[in-house]
C-alpha cells in the first residue's frame, strides 16, 4: 500500500507559519513542527525555503482569488458596490484573527523580494493578475457611470491595491480595523466616487 504523501499538510502549516511568522522568521523546524511531520519530510518535497515559499503564496493567492471573486463576480450588485463588498470580506477576515495578521502578498513583497528574484517575479506576476480583476470591476463601473473616469481602470486599481496593502500595514501595527476603515471612507469619497459629487 502506498504510503499518504505529507505534502499538502505541509504546505498547509507553511502557510499558517508564514502568516504569523513571516518569510525571514518562518524556519523549516517551525513548519514539520506545525504539520506535525519529521524533517525529512520536508526535505523530500520541497528542494528550498524559496521554492516552499513560492508554492505557498501560490495557495494564498487561490485563496485570495476566491474572495474577489465572491465579491467582484457578483452581478446582484453594482459594480462599485462590489469593489466595497471585497474590502468589506477582507477587513471581516483580518478582524476574525484579531488584526494580527495582515496579506502575505504584501508581507512577502516588503520581505522575500529584496532577497529572491524568483519571488519577487512570481510577487509581480500576482499583482498584475489581481490588479486585472480590479481594473475590469473598475471598469464597469465607469462605464455604468458610478465612478470618475478621470483615470484609466488599472491605473485606479494600481492605486487602490497599493493604498489597500498600506493600510493593512498600518491594521498590523494598530492592531485596529481604523486604518481600513478610513482608507474606505476616503477611496469612496474621492478616487472611487461617482462623477458630479
Amino acid at each position: 500500500m502506498a504510503k499518504k504523501s505529507l505534502r499538502e499538510d505541509i504546505l498547509d502549516a507553511g502557510l499558517r507559519v508564514m502568516l504569523q511568522k513571516g518569510y525571514a522568521a518562518a524556519s523549516v523546524r517551525d513548519v514539520v513542527a506545525a504539520a506535525g511531520v519529521p524533517q525529512g519530510s520536508y526535505t523530500n518535497h520541497f528542494r528550498s525555503k524559496e521554492a516552499f515559499a513560492g508554492e505557498v503564496l501560490e495557495r494564498y493567492f487561490a485563496h485570495t482569488q476566491d474572495l474577489v471573486a465572491r465579491a467582484l463576480d457578483d452581478t446582484s450588485l453594482a459594480p462599485r458596490e462590489r469593489l466595497r463588498r471585497y474590502l468589506d470580506l477582507i477587513t471581516g477576515q483580518l478582524a476574525a484573527d484579531e488584526f494580527r495578521r495582515g496579506c502575505l502578498i504584501g508581507d512577502f513583497s516588503l520581505e522575500a523580494a529584496p532577497a529572491s528574484e524568483r519571488l519577487r517575479t512570481q510577487l509581480a506576476g500576482l499583482f498584475r493578475e489581481w490588479r486585472d480583476r480590479f481594473a475590469a470591476c473598475i471598469a464597469a463601473a465607469q462605464a455604468a457611470g458610478e465612478i470618475e473616469t478621470t483615470f484609466a481602470p488599472a491605473d485606479l486599481a494600481e492605486f487602490l491595491l497599493a493604498s489597500w496593502e498600506g493600510a493593512i500595514l498600518r491594521m498590523k501595527v494598530e492592531r485596529t480595523a481604523e486604518p481600513l476603515e478610513r482608507f474606505q471612507r476616503i477611496a469612496f469619497a474621492t478616487f472611487l466616487r461617482p462623477p458630479g459629487t
